[in-house]
């Protein structure tokens, strides 16, 4: 592909991609959703991130999510993103839902992280300076911060909303005690939260400890993050670490200390159960988050194209048995 392709979606996109309802709200969001995190930074391959995005598209993913320090470098991601946006998806705005965040680490000095409402608003303002954007459809704070006190931080996802920086407010990372003071401040201020994005994956089941019930209770959505953690929920490590992958690079959030002889058994179990269902191991770990009534979509990342077409090719086999349920948490609990 080169800079003088055009780029025209498929009429095609949405035949065979399944909605679902973010919480009590007028948004259906793409049951697998597309992330930056990785992959689309300024040490990698644009040709590749344009590529990943049209491919998406195609498919009948329209939520595209980012954050301030997404890169390498940070800011690149979002750099990256924008250059695509302006060349091949302007006509497509509004059938798009893209996302940003702050909240972790993005420029020197006490306002350049965490919580504040200087930080918030300042880091969405470069946001979209770098995306070419007049706004974003969902602005997160990344996580929580245990110092600024939550009235600021809530207060300010309150204004970006009501200046029309962001069509939504959501949150990142919050327990279920600070989510349900989150929500019940943002309905006060009457900017309702959208939506939580926690991970979640067969490896970490925190969000099951009282975050999903309060979420549904509460009507809010929530878009997971990490459903294959980090690569482990394939079959790329069932026999070692392979030059090349993510565990084996030094700026990757999955280190080879993750992949012990015990994960190992455990996920070459859970390939076998995916196998009898049909499904790749990265297909069943995307359905077995989506089981949950209370997730609204799972956010992958990949690398090249094909990983996203076996992504959503796992909603052709969604549904599992209770016999299957409980082989997974033979493995995962004993």
């Amino acid at each position: 592909m080169n800079d003088h392709d055009q780029y025209s979606a498929t009429e095609f996109r949405y035949s065979s991609m399944e909605y679902r309802r973010c919480g009590r709200s007028g948004i259906k969001l793409p049951a697998v959703s597309l992330g930056l995190w990785h992959n689309f930074g300024a040490v990698d391959s644009s040709d590749n991130a344009r590529a990943m995005l049209h491919r998406a598209f195609d498919l009948g993913i329209n939520h595209f999510d980012l954050a301030n320090n997404y890169g390498p470098p940070y800011g690149s991601a979002e750099s990256t993103f924008g250059e695509i946006y302006a060349r091949d998806f302007v006509p497509y705005r509004d059938e798009l839902i893209i996302s940003s965040k702050a909240g972790w680490d993005m420029w020197p000095g006490p306002y350049g992280n965490w919580g504040s409402r200087k930080y918030l608003v300042a880091s969405l303002d470069q946001s979209l300076r770098r995306m070419g954007l007049d706004y974003v459809d969902i602005f997160y704070h990344h996580r929580p911060d245990p110092e600024t006190p939550l009235e600021e931080t809530i207060g300010a996802l309150d204004f970006i909303v009501r200046t029309g920086r962001a069509l939504y407010a959501g949150i990142s990372m919050y327990p279920p005690d600070l989510t349900v003071r989150a929500l019940k401040n943002l309905r006060s201020m009457g900017t309702p939260c959208l939506i939580h994005q926690p991970n979640y994956s067969l490896l970490d089941r925190w969000v099951e400890a009282g975050l999903l019930q309060v979420l549904a209770e509460e009507g809010v959505g929530c878009i997971v993050f990490s459903p294959l953690a980090q690569g482990l929920l394939t079959d790329r490590y069932l026999s070692g670490i392979p030059e090349g992958s993510r565990a084996a690079r030094d700026d990757s959030y999955l280190s080879r200390d993750q992949i012990t002889s015990d994960v190992q058994a455990r996920v070459k179990r859970l390939n076998e159960i995916a196998a009898a269902r049909g499904q790749t191991m990265a297909q069943m770990a995307i359905s077995w988050v989506l089981r949950q009534p209370a997730v609204t979509s799972a956010l992958i990342g990949a690398s090249r194209t094909s990983q996203i077409e076996e992504a959503v090719a796992a909603l052709e086999h969604p549904g599992f048995g209770t016999d299957e349920l409980a082989a997974i948490d033979r493995v995962l609990i004993g």
